[in-house]
């Protein structure tokens, strides 16, 4: 009897044990800030391979890094990853496999089928990214994913592989270093008379189309797309460009869906 009441005792112990270090595990972080993937590879194939925002995609397809790195993304579960440090991980993926979409139908001239789009079969519908086993458009990971972090200074660090796309960055984009990267992406697009140009005399300006199609998610972020960009323009100009308001009439360019090859010469 007292053997049984010892057992008794002990299998009671266990048990609170196993419940207390089960809650321990409830309350525990679930992932750690260090296990972002590595993205030094991508990093090495874009210095490599990107100039004046134009990429070099014919040497891209044969380049063993860059499939290292697509083979990378793939296995990585992004649950894994803090919720901090995710955004960094889901714009390297955009931006990765849209160079992959290209490279594996190069040599192409443009990423970007209107006739395929309206059939929902172009490259920006199609399933053709693959991570942890899930598979994704690239519409969804930039519609579903991205764009839901409510920071639209991403629509200048994603890029579609086309000319009057905001410039690829020659580097991937790292967590420790996402907001000053944004930053500078949204600075050097705003500040490129090619994308996005300002007649303060004539009180006129004449913008890249994202500003159009993305309105909402810069006037959430700020209260107008004009105070939105204000914040990246010389302070003088910022101030004009704010007060004058409605008075400044907003134009926006055509978008060029031409690749951003190095074989391209030039385009807005």
């Amino acid at each position: 009897m007292k053997l049984n009441k010892a057992v008794c005792m002990l299998v009671a112990t266990f048990a609170i044990a196993q419940v207390f270090v089960f809650k321990r595990a409830l309350a525990a972080p679930a992932v750690s800030d260090s296990v972002s993937p590595d993205n030094s590879l991508f990093t090495q194939v874009l210095r490599e391979n990107v100039k004046d925002g134009l990429v070099n995609y014919k040497a891209i397809k044969t380049d063993k890094r860059f499939a290292d790195y697509i083979a990378l993304l793939q296995k990585t579960d992004p649950n894994t990853i803090s919720k901090k440090n995710r955004l960094a991980f889901w714009i390297n993926v955009y931006n990765a496999f849209t160079i992959k979409t290209v490279v594996d139908q190069y040599p192409m001239k443009s990423i970007m089928s209107k006739t395929a789009y309206a059939f929902g079969k172009s490259n920006f519908q199609k399933k053709l990214v693959t991570v942890n086993g899930v598979q994704y458009s690239l519409n969804d990971v930039e519609n579903d994913i991205i764009r839901p972090y409510g920071d639209p200074r991403i629509h200048f660090a994603i890029n579609c592989a086309a000319l009057s796309c905001p410039p690829i960055r020659d580097e991937a984009f790292e967590p420790m270093r996402l907001n000053e990267q944004l930053e500078e992406q949204a600075r050097n697009f705003l500040n490129n008379p090619q994308k996005n140009s300002f007649d303060f005399a004539k009180q006129q300006a004449k913008l890249s189309k994202i500003f159009d199609w993305f309105k909402e998610d810069f006037e959430k972020y700020t209260i107008s797309v004009p105070e939105f960009i204000s914040r990246y323009l010389p302070a003088e100009q910022a101030q004009q460009f704010r007060s004058a308001g409605k008075s400044f009439k907003i134009d926006h360019h055509d978008y060029n869906w031409d690749l951003n090859d190095t074989a391209t010469e030039s385009g807005t």
